[in-house]
């Protein structure tokens, strides 16, 4: 085992999250096991909050309204937050997240939605993303009044693959952008040569074994995948929408996120690599619990808040 030095906080975070693993190995179990974890770590919503689950384009979604919008959302349509949250493409759904996507909502005064994608192996690529997509080209549409100009794109681990995804395959059909990719500890197809594969490779949390495991069954039955499955292997970034990018220290998919971030900085896009010292993957349920995590919310708000 590498030692990973964690800070006190982190490291009760880290034990906390363990304490939920199963012995059943079965992919019931493990969704059962992190769906349990997940509840552990959801505080209560704050009052006021109108959530609201329903389908757009067939796709389960949740809608996170706050009592207080942001005084901005007048004329022009209200700011938007699409976020798609993290599992591997395997495990995680609408309340897996929901920790997350209240904080935004409450703490931003926007419209936060929700996507409940297909998971793989079930329904390995393109399944997930395709419903990604599909959302995301409803919401021009309706229900909701929405500001083109301040509605973008988050998503932590698989999610953030997603988000990167969807902002890739957009620009590639000429369609409207988001105005921003919020992209946290993603998975983005890095090789096995980079550094933190081995640096990270029996990390806490996300082992580099786990990140071929993962990949193994989102990609299931895909021969030759291509940048929509993996964004790394886009061969131009050019024409993306800015990047908050944040990467933890002690993460197997840390070298993802950083070199997308320098590859898009190269293409001419504005991308802002947060690299968040002493963070391990799946951290963003230490909101409150460990200052390492505090620190990388009050970049993330910040960022959106200048979006938004």
């Amino acid at each position: 085992m590498t030692a990973y030095p964690l800070s006190a906080q982190m490291t009760a975070f880290v034990e906390k999250t363990v304490s939920f693993n199963s012995t059943d190995a079965s992919l019931p179990g493990l969704r059962q096991a992190y769906s349990e974890m997940c509840r552990a770590f959801t505080p209560p919503r704050p009052a006021g909050l109108y959530v609201v689950d329903f389908e757009l384009a067939g796709v389960p979604v949740r809608s996170y309204q706050p009592s207080q919008p942001s005084l901005t959302s007048a004329a022009s349509g209200c700011p938007c937050i699409v976020y798609l949250h993290g599992g591997g493409w395997v495990v995680g759904d609408l309340d897996s997240h929901d920790f997350i996507c209240t904080e935004l909502a409450s703490t931003l005064g926007v419209l936060v939605i929700a996507v409940d994608y297909r998971l793989a192996p079930e329904h390995p690529y393109p399944a997930g993303f395709n419903d990604c997509l599909g959302v995301w080209r409803a919401l021009r549409s309706g229900p909701f009044r929405l500001d083109p100009a301040r509605t973008l794109v988050a998503g932590d681990s698989a999610g953030g693959n997603l988000a990167a995804a969807l902002c890739l395959a957009l620009r590639d059909a000429n369609e409207p952008l988001p105005a921003a990719q919020v992209l946290i500890y993603p998975g983005l197809g890095g090789d096995h040569q980079l550094p933190s594969r081995t640096e990270c490779i029996d990390a806490p949390l996300l082992s580099s074994s786990d990140v071929d495991c993962y990949h193994a069954l989102y990609l299931r039955g895909s021969r030759k995948p291509g940048a929509y499955a993996m964004p790394l292997l886009a061969a131009d970034l050019a024409g993306l929408p800015a990047a908050l990018i944040a990467v933890a220290q002690f993460d197997p998919l840390r070298d993802d996120g950083v070199c997308y971030a320098e590859r898009l900085n190269a293409a001419g896009v504005a991308a802002t690599l947060y690299y968040g010292e002493g963070l391990v993957h799946g951290c963003l349920r230490g909101r409150g619990q460990v200052a390492e995590v505090d620190a990388l919310y009050e970049t993330l708000l910040g960022f959106l808040a200048a979006k938004l």
